[in-house]
């Protein structure tokens, strides 16, 4: 290992300075592009020379670029979705300093636009794998279930990402649970994402500017989970004039508003957003729901500083609250605080430097109010991070290293009964951890067919006190396994110390102008997960560290992709495959307490996983009717002793068939509409097999393997119309959105109930997707929802 370490590091290390000492003698154009409108820079922007498309540049997130130049005079093109092209002729004359390009927004509103790459054939020319970014105004255009935009169930019409069920946010990637996604916002983790038990997610979509879905080939600048990386950005204001948006819907209000601070070289940005389910409930009659409460909110700001030409500060922060309140005896709150700190220096024209700190908690609490037999009980847990990165960017090369160091602190989970409740007291032990990251990664372009990529990120973590670690009879934890001894240890005391190398590796071949294929490996460590039988999320999902009973979990992907681009890049089509094996997978025993339990690892078993698949995906970029068709068709394993005799079997979230459709189209300036979708196999589930007789009660009896069957398929097609008044120059624009969630009212399982079995007989109807029985009245079916309209009206000012 430390061979082959060292020499990956010695080929970074010559392409890095050989690369490097080429570009050095090339003349550089260096400039900066401005949206006209408000004078923000335009990352992301293209910039390339006419005659030769292929030797273009990206604007940074300053919107700077620096391009080599060929024999001048030459035509430079400067290009951005939604906006106009610019063109001019350089000559010698203007490489003296930096140019400035403003761009002006493009009168035909290109709103239908979807998961548009940075160029026209960005698809083709990166060599990112598994990869979408996903303009804040496409998940705008998606309809919505209640007329809420959301960011999360967006991303779940992606080929290769799968849902948890009906309404559901999680997001399970190319085989992987929902605590493999790493979510940040601005570069800070975020661990609960939804709301409302997981309907909804804590993005307010008026405040974001960009979300990046990473399902393979993961930069070596992150890493602390095995799925996905799903990167949400906050926007930033204008520094020209005070603007704001928002909507009014129905079952939430959002505002958000943003402009100059200070000065034109400080912005702020302000949104909030709020559901107003429990004001409706005041109206009611009835004095016990009159009293209930049930709500959601989410604030965020931003304020970004310029100082100078060269750096840049921005400081970020999020707040999201859940409540929910019974008749004034029962009460359940959960909430996340987020806050990031970032300070982006540009070195010289090619070299930058990015430090970001940032601090993320999370917490519940949940109160039962009663004389007898009330309790309170309550979690937290937080991360704190500081990561450090510098990156050198050429026409052909590019590079970056850095170091990314991570603190974890989960608090005990404590009950604490009220007075008169004869419970004793719970409190489990404090769990710490630190992971300190080191990576570098470089990409060179070899020729102008052939590219590659490269990266190595190595972790170091260790689990730190205070705490207790208890030792079992044998060394194996059990259920029935008794505890000898345990030790304590002091605050930052070493407990266990892991280390993994995770080495990233991506080519890219361009056969011609249209066509490219690539390939990837990416190998992953997480040293946190979740403990829980519910594959949907909940508020008080146990999170748990590596220790010496639990390892971290590690993955191995390889890729393979071919993308193909149509009629001057406006239709795309990709066919990707990928093979992942999971290596100290968690899962619960049968029947396993893990919520208050000071022995956690007594209720867990490890094993392996592995998953496979294939993903299509057909997409319209451009035009008045644009879309996506996908198809994904994906197996999920997981094997693990004592579950399932030992055999492999399919965690739930294992759907084999998934197809999406997403289609907008724009009748006119004033009218377009939306339709969507959604057809997936069944969730694997294990329903009884019989019956047996216990203390003169009837209970089900299940088989040992574990989800042999499945719910009924799962589909579902949504619509929505919108109508905004034209842009003739007004400060105040308004729209409206009409929306159906579920069009034709099907029925999808959300849960079953097995009250009588009789004769032992269970099956499913082939034709309504409703469970039979000898007697249908043994099995209660429940679904969540079937025909819902909803309507919002958009502002902006």
């Amino acid at each position: 290992m430390k061979f082959r370490f060292k020499t990956l590091f010695v080929v970074f290390f010559l392409l890095f300075f050989t690369r490097l000492s080429i570009a050095q003698g090339l003349p550089q154009l260096q400039g900066i592009i401005f949206d006209r409108e408000n004078s923000l820079p335009l990352p992301g922007a293209s910039i390339y020379w006419e005659e030769d498309f292929s030797s273009g540049v990206v604007a940074d997130l300053e919107g700077r670029f620096s391009i080599t130049t060929p024999s001048l005079p030459a035509v430079l093109t400067v290009s951005f979705i939604g906006y106009e092209t610019s063109t001019r002729e350089i000559t010698a004359k203007d490489l003296e300093k930096p140019l400035r390009f403003f761009l002006s927004p493009e009168e035909l509103s290109l709103e239908e636009v979807l998961v548009q790459e940075l160029r026209p054939d960005e698809n083709l020319r990166s060599l990112e794998t598994g990869k979408n970014r996903v303009p804040i105004q496409t998940i705008k255009n998606i309809p919505a279930l209640f007329g809420e935009v959301d960011l999360l169930r967006s991303l779940q019409l992606l080929p290769g990402v799968q849902t948890a069920g009906e309404g559901t946010t999680g997001l399970f990637v190319r085989g992987g649970s929902a605590d493999q996604n790493l979510v940040q916002l601005d570069g800070a983790p975020v661990y609960n994402p939804s709301h409302f038990f997981g309907f909804f997610s804590v993005f307010n979509p008026d405040a974001l500017s960009e979300v990046e879905l990473y399902k393979g080939n993961m930069p070596a600048s992150f890493g602390g989970r095995l799925s996905s990386l799903i990167d949400v950005s906050l926007k930033e204001g204008n520094n020209s004039k005070i603007h704001g948006e928002g909507g009014i819907g129905t079952i939430s209000s959002r505002l958000t508003i943003d402009g100059p601070l200070f000065s034109e070289n400080s912005t702020f940005v302000v949104s909030g957003r709020r559901t107003y389910a429990d004001v409706f409930l005041g109206f009611s009659s009835d004095e016990e729901i009159r009293n209930n409460k049930l709500n959601f909110h989410d604030l965020s700001g931003k304020v970004v500083f310029r100082v100078g030409d060269r750096d840049r500060i921005s400081i970020s922060t999020y707040q999201g609250r859940d409540f929910l309140g019974l008749d004034d005896q029962f009460g359940l709150g959960w909430s996340n605080w987020v806050t990031a700190v970032q300070w982006s220096r540009n070195i010289t024209d090619q070299a930058f430097f990015d430090l970001d700190a940032y601090h993320s908690r999370y917490n519940y609490q949940l109160d039962f109010d009663d004389p007898d037999s009330g309790f309170i009980w309550g979690n937290s847990l937080s991360e704190s991070g500081l990561k450090g990165t510098w990156s050198l960017l050429g026409d052909k090369f590019s590079s970056y290293w850095g170091f990314h160091s991570q603190f974890y602190r989960f608090s005990p989970i404590k009950l604490e009964p009220s007075p008169g409740n004869t419970f004793q007291p719970i409190s489990t032990n404090p769990k710490n951890g630190l992971l300190n990251n080191l990576f570098v990664g470089t990409s060179l372009e070899l020729s102008s067919k052939f590219s590659v990529e490269g990266g190595l990120r190595r972790g170091l973590f260790n689990q730190l006190g205070s705490g207790v670690e208890y030792i079992y009879e044998g060394g194996i934890p059990g259920p029935d396994a008794e505890v000898i001894d345990s030790v304590r240890y002091d605050r930052f005391e070493n407990i266990q110390f892991y280390q993994g190398l995770e080495p990233r590796l991506a080519f890219r071949y361009l056969i011609n102008d249209r066509f490219s294929i690539k390939s990837a490996y990416n190998r992953n460590f997480q040293y946190v997960q979740i403990a829980s039988n519910s594959s949907a999320g909940l508020p008080i999902d146990r999170w748990i560290l590596a220790d010496r009973y639990v390892s971290p979990i590690r993955s191995d992907q390889v890729s393979l992709g071919f993308f193909r681009n149509f009629q001057e890049n406006k239709w795309e089509l990709s066919i990707e495959g990928y093979y992942k094996t999971l290596e100290g997978i968690i899962d619960l025993r049968n029947g396993a307490q893990v919520l208050f339990t000071d022995n956690v690892e007594t209720e867990l078993l490890s094993g392996r996983g592995w998953s496979y698949g294939v993903e299509f995906l057909l997409r319209k970029n451009m035009g008045k009717t644009t879309g996506w068709l996908a198809y994904t068709w994906s197996r999920a394993w997981r094997q693990i002793e004592e579950i399932s005799l030992g055999e492999p079997y399919n965690p739930r979230f294992d759907r084999p068939h998934d197809i999406t459709l997403v289609l907008n189209h724009e009748f006119s300036p004033k009218w377009s509409a939306g339709v969507t979708f959604v057809y997936t196999t069944g969730q694997a589930v294990t329903f009884p097999i019989g019956t047996y007789t216990s203390d003169n009660q009837q209970l089900p009896l299940f088989s040992p393997f574990r989800n042999e069957d499945r719910y009924p398929d799962y589909h579902r097609m949504d619509a929505s119309i919108t109508w905004k008044n034209a842009n003739k120059g007004k400060k105040w624009r308004g729209s409206w959105n009409f929306s159906v969630y579920n069009l034709y009212g099907r029925k999808n399982p959300f849960a079953y109930e097995f009250r009588e079995i009789y004769n032992d007989d269970i099956g499913f109807s082939p034709g309504d997707g409703e469970p039979i029985t000898s007697s249908r009245q043994g099995i209660i079916m429940t679904y969540l929802f079937t025909f819902l309209p909803s309507i919002t009206y958009n502002f902006q000012f």
